[in-house]
């Protein structure tokens, strides 16, 4: 039986979560299934596994989960190539390549979770790419993957050195830069958003930092009942994505 790798970016979990890699065609080594639970979801992923030449096999469900602890995978795991990190010089020619391009850039946003809620938002609305800091900030971890369910292998993810400094570039580059700050002025529906777009979203402690406010063409806020403060930054971050959609129809 094959043994753990050095890091859970080798591993991705869940039913959903698999079976969009093999509908993406990334490279699966192996599928490892629970022991003794066989049921239609799992007979139909063998048989899609076995027609793209992907080795099926099972192992108890004790051993799937020392595999990805904290992921709830459902009986169901990969073993896949680790996952393409486009490099930030690559992301121009990202952008360059479609028409009327968009990005969500998060600022610090630390859990995998969010991180993978937010990407699975941003593809499902069709942004371009989405950037991060490379450091003090969540990565493409198996539980990010798993939330993000197949999103991360549909939208490119781009560490960046400075997050600053990239929005820089991209306002240079011809784009404007919104924030989603609670304590802005402009109501997000009162907002006309441009085009080409760079929508930020901040961490989880304080939201978008100072600096990285600085940096932003345009502050909006999400009208919310007397006494919330705050959303979750993956809702806040669904939300702007899709008031976009919406304006561009």
């Amino acid at each position: 039986m094959s043994e753990h790798p050095t890091t859970d970016n080798e591993w991705i979990g869940g039913f959903h979560a698999v079976a969009s890699a093999l509908e993406c065609g990334r490279p699966i080594r192996r599928l490892w299934l629970a022991e003794g639970r066989r049921n239609g979801r799992a007979e139909e992923l063998t048989a899609r596994a076995e027609a793209a030449d992907v080795p099926v096999d099972t192992a108890p469900m004790g051993r799937l989960d020392d595999w990805l602890p904290g992921v709830r995978h459902q009986g169901c795991v990969a073993e896949v190539e680790p996952p393409r990190e486009y490099r930030e010089s690559e992301l121009p020619g990202l952008l360059h390549a479609v028409d009327n391009p968009w990005v969500l850039a998060l600022d610090q946003v630390q859990d995998p979770h969010n991180l993978g809620a937010c990407l699975r938002s941003a593809a499902a609305a069709g942004v371009t790419a989405v950037i991060a800091p490379r450091k003090r900030a969540a990565g493409l971890t198996a539980s990010a993957r798993k939330v993000a369910a197949g999103a991360a292998e549909r939208v490119p993810f781009v560490p960046v050195t400075n997050l600053s400094r990239a929005l820089k570039r991209l306002q240079d580059d011809g784009f404007w830069v919104v924030g989603l700050d609670g304590t802005a002025d402009t109501p997000l529906y009162a907002a006309d958003l441009p085009s080409p777009l760079v929508w930020v979203a901040g961490g989880e402690a304080k939201g978008i930092r100072e600096l990285t406010a600085k940096h932003c063409d345009l502050l909006v806020a999400i009208p919310m009942a007397a006494g919330m403060e705050s959303l979750n930054v993956s809702v806040a971050t669904g939300i702007a994505l899709f008031e976009t959609v919406r304006q561009r129809r």
